[in-house]
């Protein structure tokens, strides 16, 4: 993870307003559902932002994979491990989670689950950047995409979210209607009177095009 020296002036301002929408109780929540959704092999973090950061970075599980969460037997990354296990098995979107240190390789495993989460049905809006969590510039903007990820996949209701169904809103479901043929027909009918009738119409007395009009 990277190391960043502590911010002056501007910057350090900028950073304590972000910082101030960082919510510790939705950090547990949070916490608790990812501990749910992936298994009770997950130890807990200690609670603050820089350990939530952290956990969700460098979680270690030891010993074999959990039915639900379905990872290899030694991996990091909590958050891809939370994404593949909101999907069936053998239709994981990150396939392997290698165990690496290197910076360049960690945020490409960023990258993917934000494409990931994305796919799955997370709106562009709700997607933190790739900093926010690997260098902890937005962790609050880490927490609404988690927060977005657990409404989607309590809305799906596909089989695959472990937890309290109460710690996640449902998304709002576009109502579709099904007309019949006989309907779609009266309302071509019906549009075709709200625009008017041509009939009896003629071009008797209209001056055609590149004519001179006469005035009497």
């Amino acid at each position: 993870m990277a190391n960043r020296g502590p911010s002056y002036g501007l910057s350090r301002e900028v950073q304590e307003k972000i910082d101030q929408k960082y919510d510790p109780d939705l950090e547990q929540k949070l916490v608790d559902w990812i501990v749910a959704q992936c298994g009770g092999n997950l130890e807990r973090p200690q609670p603050g932002k820089q350990n939530f950061q952290n956990w969700l970075m460098d979680g270690t599980v030891s010993g074999y994979p959990s039915a639900v969460c379905m990872v290899w037997l030694v991996c990091h990354f909590n958050f891809i491990k939370l994404i593949n296990s909101l999907y069936p098995r053998g239709k994981e979107p990150i396939k392997k989670i290698p165990e690496t240190q290197m910076a360049f390789k960690q945020m490409e495993k960023i990258s993917q689950f934000l494409q990931a989460a994305e796919a799955y049905g997370v709106t562009t809006t709700d997607i933190f950047q790739t900093v926010d969590l690997w260098e902890g510039k937005d962790m609050a903007a880490v927490q609404r995409t988690l927060m977005a990820l657990g409404s989607v996949a309590v809305t799906k209701d596909d089989g695959h979210y472990r937890g309290d169904r109460d710690w996640f809103h449902r998304k709002a479901q576009g109502y579709r209607r099904e007309f019949t043929e006989e309907q779609l027909r009266q309302g071509q009918s019906l549009i075709g009177l709200q625009m008017g009738s041509n009939r009896g119409a003629s071009q008797a007395g209209m001056t055609g095009y590149g004519m001179h009009r006469q005035i009497m």
